[in-house]
Order: C-alpha cells, then sequence, then structure tokens
C-alpha cells in the first residue's frame, strides 16, 4: 500500500482506469450545462426562468454523474455480464408497453409527431429507444461471448443458439421499432448487426441477416402500401424524406405571404435550413455565449440541432473541439479493448458502446450540415434529455469500469511476472564486486588472490 499522503493535487493520480475517457466525460457535461442554459427558451414552462432550466440539468448531471461513479466501482465484472442477459428482455418489455399503447395510471405511452417513442412511468418520461441502444448492445456482447464460452446449455445445435439468442433479438427488435422510428430503427439495427459482427459473427450469416432485415423493412412498406397508407405510418414518412424532389425553398419564394401554401412551404424548410444559417452565421469565432438568433426558429435546437447551436455561438473552434471529443472517445476506447485481453465480453461492450455514442454524434452532425435526411437523433451527453443523458452516463460508466478492471489485470500480470534471467546469488556477488573495483572502491581479498593468479600487481 503507497505511503503517499492524499492531497487535491494528487486526486487525479489516484483515479483507475482511463483518465482520458474521465476527462472526455466532464467536457461534454460542462459543455452541455452551458448549452441548455442559452440554447433555447422553449423548455420553459409557465413562470419557469433560464435559472430554473439550469437547475433541472444540474441535477440530471448529479444523477448520471452518480450513476457513471456507481458503475466505475463495480469491480467485478461478473455483475455486469449477469444484468446484461437482461437486456434484451428489457427491450422487449419496454418497446412491447408502446406497441400495445399502455394507458394505466402508472404506466402510459405518450404519442408524439404521430408516433410512440415515451414511456410516462410515475411521472418520469422515458424515451424507449434511448434504453433499447445501450441494453441491446451488452445483452449480444454477453450472447456472443457466452456462445464461444459454450455456456449456452440449450438448445444443441449452435445453430439454433444462434438463431434463439442472437437472430431473432436483432430481427424482433427492429421490427418493434421500426412504427415509432425508422431512423431509430436502421441506426439501431445497424449497431447491432456491427456488434454481431464484431463479436466474431459468421460471414454468411451475417449476410443472410442483412437480407432478412432488407426483406423485412420491405414488407412493412408493402402492408404501408396495401393499408392505403393507414398502418405503419412512420414508413411514409421515411419514403416521403426520401423520395420527395419537391423544391420548397422555391414555393416560399414563389408563393404569397401570409397564405396557407407559404406556411406549409415554410415548415418544411424551417428546421434545416435555420440549422444551415446558424452554422453560416457562427462563423469561426461564432456570436458568443447567449447571442443565438436561430433558437428562437427552431423548435428542436436544444435536442435534434444542438451541433449547429454550438456552432452559431462557438464557432469552428467550438465545432472542432466537440468533433474532437468524440474522436477520442473512438481512439481511447480501441485501446482499452486491447486491454481487455481475451474477454470477449468486455472486448464487445466497450467497442459496441464507444461506437453506438461516436456513432449517434457523427449522424447527429450529418443531418445538422443537411447531409442525409433528419433522423432525429441527439448528440450524445449534450443535447437535452433526461433519459438519454442518463442512458449514455450509464454507457460511459461501464466504459470507464472495463478499463479500470483492465488495468488492474495488466498491473496483476506485471507483478506477477518473472525476469526472464534469474541470476544466481554468486554471479549476482560477482558482478557487485566488479562494479565496486571499477568505482575505484578497495578491492576484496578474494578479487586480489585471483589477480595474483594471473600476475597482475
Amino acid at each position: 500500500m503507497s505511503d503517499k499522503k492524499r492531497t487535491v493535487w494528487n486526486f487525479f493520480d489516484r483515479i483507475e482506469g482511463d483518465k482520458v475517457v474521465w476527462i472526455i466525460v466532464l467536457m461534454l457535461i460542462l459543455i452541455s450545462i452551458v448549452c441548455i442554459f442559452s440554447s433555447t427558451s422553449r423548455l420553459l414552462e409557465g413562470s419557469q426562468t433560464r435559472l430554473d432550466i439550469v437547475k433541472s440539468q444540474l441535477f440530471v448531471v448529479a444523477a448520471g454523474l452518480a450513476l457513471i461513479i456507481v458503475c466505475y466501482n463495480i469491480k467485478n465484472i461478473k455483475i455486469f455480464r449477469w444484468l446484461s442477459q437482461w437486456g434484451a428482455l428489457v427491450s422487449f418489455a419496454l418497446l412491447g408497453l408502446l406497441l400495445v399503447k399502455i394507458d394505466t395510471p402508472i404506466i402510459r405511452s405518450i404519442e408524439l409527431n404521430g408516433a410512440r417513442r415515451i414511456l410516462q412511468i410515475a411521472g418520469f418520461q422515458v424515451h424507449v429507444f434511448e434504453v433499447v441502444k445501450v441494453a441491446m448492445v451488452l445483452y449480444l456482447a454477453w450472447a456472443m461471448d457466452a456462445l464461444k464460452k459454450g455456456e449456452l446449455k440449450w438448445p444443441k445445435k449452435e445453430i439454433w443458439k444462434k438463431i434463439l439468442f442472437i437472430y431473432f433479438p436483432f430481427v424482433a427488435i427492429l421490427l418493434m421499432i421500426l412504427p415509432g422510428s425508422n431512423s431509430a430503427a436502421l441506426f439501431i439495427g445497424g449497431i447491432m448487426f456491427i456488434v454481431i459482427l464484431l463479436g466474431g459473427g459468421n460471414l454468411r450469416d451475417m449476410a443472410l441477416l442483412a437480407v432478412l432485415a432488407i426483406v423485412l423493412i420491405a414488407g412493412c412498406w408493402g402492408i404501408y402500401e396495401l393499408s392505403g397508407h393507414k398502418a405503419l405510418g412512420r414508413i411514409g414518412t421515411a419514403v416521403s424524406r426520401l423520395s420527395e424532389h419537391d423544391d420548397w425553398e422555391q414555393k416560399v419564394l414563389d408563393a404569397r405571404p401570409g397564405s396557407d401554401e407559404y406556411y406549409k412551404a415554410l415548415d418544411k424548410i424551417r428546421q434545416p435550413y435555420s440549422a444551415k444559417i446558424a452554422i453560416k452565421e457562427g462563423g469561426v469565432l461564432g456570436k458568443g455565449p447567449g447571442q443565438s438568433t436561430q433558437r428562437y426558429v427552431v423548435p428542436d435546437i436544444s435536442e435534434d440541432y444542438m451541433y449547429s447551436f454550438i456552432i452559431e455561438e462557438y464557432g469552428l473552434w467550438g465545432a472542432l473541439i466537440v468533433i474532437f471529443l468524440y474522436v477520442s472517445l473512438l481512439a481511447r476506447g480501441s485501446i482499452i479493448v486491447r486491454n481487455c485481453g481475451k474477454d470477449i465480453y468486455a472486448k464487445i461492450s466497450v467497442a459496441g458502446l464507444c461506437l453506438l455514442i461516436s456513432g449517434q454524434a457523427f449522424l447527429h452532425m450529418f443531418v445538422n450540415a443537411d447531409i442525409g435526411p433528419m433522423t432525429g437523433q441527439t448528440l450524445p451527453l449534450i443535447s437535452h434529455g433526461n433519459s438519454a443523458f442518463l442512458c449514455f452516463s450509464l454507457a460511459f460508466g461501464l466504459i470507464l469500469s472495463f478499463s479500470r478492471i483492465a488495468q488492474r489485470r495488466i498491473e496483476k500480470e506485471q507483478r506477477e511476472a518473472q525476469p526472464l534471467i534469474e541470476l544466481k546469488e554468486n554471479v549476482q556477488a560477482g558482478l557487485d564486486e566488479l562494479d565496486s573495483f571499477e568505482s575505484g572502491e578497495t578491492p576484496t581479498d578474494d578479487i586480489l588472490d585471483e589477480m595474483n593468479d594471473y600476475g597482475v600487481q
């Protein structure tokens, strides 16, 4: 045990795990607090002030940090493995409650923009898709690890184990998300696919799985068409976004200001165009904290368009800092994966969670830059959203915990490692005497005897 006195100055020296990931987490949280404070007044309700919004965000941040610290202090990876095996069941249960449109005094599904993605549980709103993202990454990491270790005792044939524990949950979760959000289904499905691939999924099986997913999505589109555009309405939303070629900007210019046609066309371009305006007006240095003008135009700037808001207020430098943080997470994640050694579950979990966080961040940035259709993906640990913040806090807590466990394993191996060459005592003693002689010290009797034998006076 170290006798080093504990002070504020050596606090960070005592923190175990990947310190760079700790810095990334703290930086993202600080950016979130500052941006939520000045991003929009649309979050205010009744007589609330911006200070109330900051207090609310600080409460969520405190809960998120507590969750990170709890996960970080769990030193037994078996606890995480045991919890991860319930990830698919939790996802099925939450998505099932959405699909049946549950409406009870305790649990109620909320419809927003024609889709059900939120459960209100005892007054707290849970964005189900955010929970499913993290839960399914951990579940698939456990399933792939258990399959390779032979821990799945039933069914007997390996192909049926893959179908029951890996492929069926993948397909079922994908289908259950589709009615609520096509973009979320594609993104979560893509992350799950990559996790299975990283876990050593058979390439032939993966190709068949990809084809099956495409066929199922096409089948959902067929149901949408055959029902007269009544069933699976989100499919129609996705098709319209991808196939739409109307020049809504020109329609705004051509329509009479104040007419229905004018406002309809304006609504179509309001958010993406305002986001691009915010990026352009931000320039290199930005307008400064609290000086954004587009926050009054874009309803979801604190969520779906947070990155454009950051650029407007903090400029190119602020944008590059955010990009650097998420890229650094990917880089540190690769180092943690390498340090996990032969622990397949830890390696897949860390890789999957880092890809989930960084992938969603860059998808959010692409949408803000008008590269591709709107997806509604938030900026992890920065955008407003209580359940999303807590879910990503859990993800970061797991990454930090796995890095801590990996670091302890490496330190233990270093302590237990034997030297490559073990010198015998007499050889070592001879070398010590030779060092003393060369340094000018008085030779011992043994060395003098040897010198006399060789005729050295």
